[in-house]
């Protein structure tokens, strides 16, 4: 399957974010990821439903927001409404984490679950048939520009290993720390979508760094 590219909007110049989300497209970037936090399950506090809205209206790319917020299933529907084509959940931030997936695909929204780094694939293995995608977190949720956690590598290849053993089809999606130097050996590890945010809007040519990210994931090792 061709693999695909999620800039993350938390690391843009929010001053300037139109001419940022207008130039994902034309780079490229296959989806925009939303992190959203609350100051309460990660200690970052960042936007929600109203500026998903007002990027819906400058995009047709799919919008994947990551909720990191507490008591999700009480404001999930909001995300969705705001424009969410894929929405993803902490099993530790919901009161019935398969209820909550099942309502997202009810909602015709691809649904995924998250790993955080401390959170074993054990854990949310019996949700895999439920889930369009799994998040595997490797940094520490709450900030971006930290460095990529390599306990991250283990959990992608039991996830791809599962997928293929139980026949399942969710992508496995990463998230923490990816840039040009370690996107190959992640995508060899079996990872399928790649959000990066510093790596891309920190650079002096993102346009030019997503096409670069896109043909290093996509190589053959």
């Amino acid at each position: 399957m061709k693999k695909m590219l999620a800039p993350s909007i938390l690391s843009a110049d929010f001053m300037n974010l139109e001419p940022a989300i207008r130039m994902l497209k034309t780079a490229g970037a296959d989806l925009i990821h939303c992190d959203v936090m609350d100051g309460h399950f990660v200690p970052n506090l960042t936007f929600g439903p109203p500026l998903i809205r007002q990027i819906r209206k400058l995009t047709g790319l799919p919008l994947d927001v990551h909720l990191m917020i507490t008591n999700a299933e009480d404001t999930m529907d909001q995300y969705i409404d705001a424009g969410a084509d894929w929405l993803s959940i902490h099993a530790e931030a919901v009161r019935d984490p398969r209820k909550a997936l099942e309502r997202i695909r009810n909602r015709k929204v691809r649904a995924g679950i998250v790993i955080k780094p401390k959170t074993s694939v054990a854990a949310i293995r019996e949700l895999l048939p439920f889930c369009d995608y799994v998040l595997v977190m490797s940094v520490e949720p709450g900030f971006g520009g930290q460095s990529y956690l390599a306990s991250a590598d283990d959990k992608i290849r039991e996830l791809a290993a599962w997928k293929r053993e139980e026949r399942l089809d969710y992508l496995i999606e990463v998230d923490g720390g990816i840039n040009p130097e370690n996107i190959a050996a992640v995508s060899e590890r079996g990872a399928e979508v790649f959000v990066a945010g510093s790596a891309v809007f920190h650079a002096q040519d993102p346009a030019g760094t997503i096409k670069i990210m896109k043909d290093l994931m996509n190589a053959k090792g």
